[in-house]
């Protein structure tokens, strides 16, 4: 049986507040605070335990050897000798963010039948561009069964950023649907991460049909306004794409796309009068799971901060009370991720396949997620300050706690 299951990545023991993304406004504002990695992840599984309350399929994906030694090591430097930038980069957790991980597209989509997975290069930011090698570690092993084909990434220069820029609407998840990709051509002062060649190149891997597949340039307005990746901006599930006006670079020319590929399609769109780019950026009210539950309701899980800025909640209950596309929101505390840049979406892949076709050791219900919380609670650590990053105990701390993770899960074959 087909299911729709959100990933989410497992916020790492090292997370911590370096303001390495340019263009990713809330990492760069709140660069040199003082971090909480143990309440980050914790926020993270109490999300999850949401999901499942809610009837959603769970999954996890874990957090990645770091320091990244590997990486120093071909800078031809190690951990304790390293400059602090390139400490700081070889530390980032920001592997947690797992809608950077991959582009996912589903079986009923595919020339093949198979569920193809291109896991992303990153190359854009350099403290991101060292992930690929453990993603791809982790997906070859969660979807090693026939139906899935696992795709190495897209070569450099091409800037492929994942399921961040790219969104699918269907029927139904496990009817054909309609892909697209969301690429930038110019971002104002800051840089556009999807290129337009990248994400073609992710189409041919996939086998899609050309005609069943968008190719959409993001609006610069709203990368310029600090929407660095589309989901800050829009989301889209099943029959529904919430989007921002100034999402699109052409928004009149992406919609009669879309409604003469899937007439059922539901576009709700945010009037820039009543929401801003600025609003939609800083409560990341498109940063949200937008879900089917089994009551068929369609959900959008929002952050606290969507729910603190009146003109954003405004919006929301106004769009509750007049009974459009979405019928049910939900709230969830990400504080912590926030405050880096990155919300409920950015937190989880959508994969839609047969649960019984991946590795059950990356699957979670209240129990595993019991066991993983007693994990963090014990081994991450509480705080990391800017100038702790290069103390040799804390090092010794985030890679004790890893390792604990590895070992209760199963997966020290990861390590």
């Amino acid at each position: 049986m087909l299911r729709e299951i959100n990933f989410d990545g497992i916020v790492g023991p090292s997370h911590n507040y370096a303001g390495l993304s340019p263009g990713n406004l809330a990492a760069t504002a709140n660069a040199g605070a003082v971090a909480h990695p143990r309440a980050a992840a914790l926020q993270g599984v109490a999300k999850m335990r949401a999901n499942l309350a809610l009837g959603l399929a769970q999954g996890v994906l874990l957090p990645h050897p770091r320091p990244d030694h590997d990486w120093l090591a071909a800078l031809h430097t190690d951990y304790a000798a390293a400059a602090p930038f390139l400490r700081a980069r070889a530390l980032s957790a920001s592997a947690m963010w797992t809608a950077n991980a991959a582009t996912v597209s589903p079986a009923a989509d595919t020339e093949d039948g198979r569920c193809h997975l291109t896991v992303a290069n990153l190359v854009t930011m350099p403290h991101r561009s060292h992930e690929w090698p453990a993603t791809l570690a982790q997906l070859r092993l969660a979807f090693a069964h026939p139906a899935f084909a696992v795709h190495a990434p897209v070569p450099a220069p091409f800037g492929d950023e994942g399921a961040a820029n790219h969104m699918r609407l269907c029927a139904s998840h496990g009817a054909p649907g309609i892909e697209l990709f969301v690429y930038g051509a110019t971002g104002g002062p800051f840089p556009a991460r999807q290129h337009l060649e990248a994400s073609r190149a992710v189409a041919r891997a996939h086998r899609l049909d050309p005609a069943r597949t968008l190719f959409v340039e993001q609006a610069e307005a709203a990368i310029a306004a600090g929407a660095f990746h589309n989901d800050v901006v829009a989301v889209a599930n099943e029959r529904v794409l919430l989007a921002h006006e100034q999402a699109f670079a052409d928004r009149a020319g992406v919609q009669r796309a879309l409604t003469a590929l899937l007439p059922e399609a539901e576009i709700v769109e945010v009037p820039a009068a009543e929401v801003t780019l600025e609003d939609a950026i800083g409560s990341y009210l498109f940063n949200a799971q937008l879900v089917t539950p089994p009551d068929g309701a369609t959900t959008l899980i929002v952050p606290e901060e969507a729910r603190a800025n009146p003109r954003v909640w405004g919006w929301v209950q106004r769009h509750l009370a007049g009974n459009g596309a979405i019928r049910r929101v939900e709230v969830v505390d990400v504080r912590e991720s926030m405050a880096n840049g990155g919300g409920p979406a950015c937190l989880r892949l959508r994969v839609v396949c047969d649960p019984t076709t991946v590795d059950p050791r990356f699957l979670v219900d209240p129990s595993r997620l019991d066991m993983i919380a007693k994990v963090i609670e014990r081994h991450w650590p509480e705080s990391i300050a800017p100038e702790s990053i290069g103390d040799p105990r804390l090092i010794a701390n985030i890679e004790t706690a890893r390792r604990a993770l590895l070992e209760v899960l199963g997966l020290e074959e990861l390590g």
